[in-house]
């Protein structure tokens, strides 16, 4: 099989007519994979692919630098995705995304997750109303602890939110495998419903203890970093797909990359973020099932350990 990257992958798509920038529902059978999560009142279900919001919404308010991202947005919607990640480190991403949530009236679509990144508590209530604000909504499916900045003096806010319905989830986060350690001892100690952290094909180390851990508590995941911000991509720059890509559900790297993510069973979902409305069906196709399964995943792990 020849190298094909994202823009070629998204042209052959949109020629096929199954690109999800057309708004095309996918094949029958063949739509994205859910995954469920929690149990009970705390249950829930969402898409495998989702998209994040940092490096990429950090807009102003000129009408052609939210043109592009306007699209995304639509396209990410119409091809079936509902989890949108952000938080207010992400400069002016939630007032960018409430925005352009209003303008195309999806928020019913949308499962919306963002941020507390700040110390003491009465600053983190206030700027879980300002991302509130920002963002548009009254109420929002998940607020996670950035980073665990701060996160003892957070857990009273985030309790308080979920009890008066204004939040359904709690969660924590980080991206680097430095703080996998300083993540299991938080999630040791208090009960949160979903963690996110780093993990990729480049970045194995969730793997070991995090996400079995993860499992074993019934706690869901959101992988970040699933490109490792890109440097997965430079790294198989002309290198060609292997020949079993097709069976393992693959016509591009950026597919391969992410459908390795989203196959491990302690994984809910990803945030793979883009300005770019061409790669939206990229990321939106690497969800399609079935996703990979256990033989097949090992296959892909040592194809691209190889490279």
């Amino acid at each position: 099989m020849t190298t094909m990257n994202r823009r070629e992958v998204c042209g052959g798509l949109a020629a096929l007519g199954a690109c999800a920038a057309l708004g095309a529902a996918p094949a029958p059978g063949t739509g994205m994979a859910t995954r469920s999560f929690g149990t009970g009142a705390r249950s829930g279900s969402v898409p495998v692919i989702g998209m994040g919001s940092s490096g990429t919404f950090d807009a102003g308010g000129d009408a052609g630098a939210r043109a592009p991202l306007r699209e995304v947005l639509r396209r990410f919607v119409a091809g079936g995705g509902r989890v949108l990640d952000t938080s207010p480190m992400y400069g002016r991403a939630e007032q960018v995304l409430g925005d352009l949530i209003a303008e195309l009236a999806i928020r019913p679509q949308l499962w919306i997750a963002t941020k507390v990144w700040t110390r003491g508590r009465a600053e983190g209530e206030r700027q879980v109303a300002e991302s509130l604000r920002r963002l548009g909504t009254d109420r929002l499916e998940l607020l996670q602890v950035h980073n665990l900045l701060d996160w003892r003096e957070h857990v009273p806010t985030l309790r308080a939110l979920q009890e008066s319905g204004r939040i359904r989830y709690t969660g924590i986060t980080h991206y680097r495998a430095d703080a996998h350690a300083a993540v299991e001892e938080v999630l040791r100690q208090e009960r949160f419903d979903w963690l996110q952290i780093n993990y990729s094909l480049g970045e194995r180390e969730a793997e070991a203890r995090l996400l079995p851990f993860c499992q074993e508590r019934g706690i869901a995941v959101m992988a970040n970093r699933p490109f490792q911000d890109g440097a997965l991509f430079a790294r198989v720059r002309d290198r060609p797909l292997p020949p079993w890509a097709a069976e393992v559900g693959c016509a591009s790297w950026g597919q391969f990359l992410l459908r390795y993510v989203v196959s491990h069973p302690a994984v809910t979902c990803t945030i793979p973020a883009t300005a770019r409305p061409a790669h939206v069906a990229d990321n939106v196709a690497a969800g399609l099932a079935p996703l990979p399964d256990e033989r097949q995943r090992a296959l892909m792990a040592e194809y691209f350990a190889a490279l």
